[in-house]
């Protein structure tokens, strides 16, 4: 898949069927999560791959707009590892970073997904670090859904010109 396409084509994916995703592209999504820049080359970041009925239906009882994952056979916690990286504000931007590669990677899939936000959200990462039993160094930063899509979106136009300076304001 061409870049721009990725880019412009992508659309936050809520309704999957129920196939289960392959190790394979697993692998590949969170291959491509690894291969985003970050702050000093740290690579900061730590992956929970959760695939269990069970946690993906518990989670919604942290996150109040996570209901898609009633539905998603796949999930992916990308957290900060504050032992690899300080500077909190660097963990948000390198895991987030981290995010667009994942949902990237998943749309060249074909795979549907969405990004929820979890950091600063105190209750959504107080209750995930607890459901997970994370480490005291490690912040739950954002949580993919993903699985094959069972929707399709409309492509608006998201260019606005107005909101493009040179230079100065």
């Amino acid at each position: 898949m061409e870049t721009f396409d990725a880019i412009f084509n992508r659309r936050s994916i809520r309704k999957y069927e129920s196939k289960i995703v392959e190790d394979e592209k697993v692998q590949k999504l969170l291959k491509a999560a690894m291969y985003a820049p970050s702050a000093n080359d740290k690579q900061a970041w730590q992956f929970i791959v959760i695939n269990d009925r069970n946690i993906l239906d518990s989670i919604t009882k942290i996150h109040p707009y996570a209901m898609m994952l009633k539905q998603a056979p796949l999930a992916i916690l990308i957290c900060g590892d504050e032992n690899l990286e300080e500077t909190e504000a660097y963990l948000n931007t390198n895991c987030s970073a981290a995010t667009q590669n994942l949902l990237l990677a998943a749309h060249s899939l074909n795979l549907g997904s969405v990004w929820l936000g979890i950091y600063p959200r105190e209750a959504r990462v107080k209750g995930l670090s607890e459901l997970f039993n994370l480490p005291e160094n490690i912040i739950p930063i954002s949580l993919v859904a993903i699985g094959y899509p069972a929707e399709q979106k409309a492509l608006p136009e998201r260019f606005k010109k107005e909101r493009v300076h040179y230079n100065c304001w």
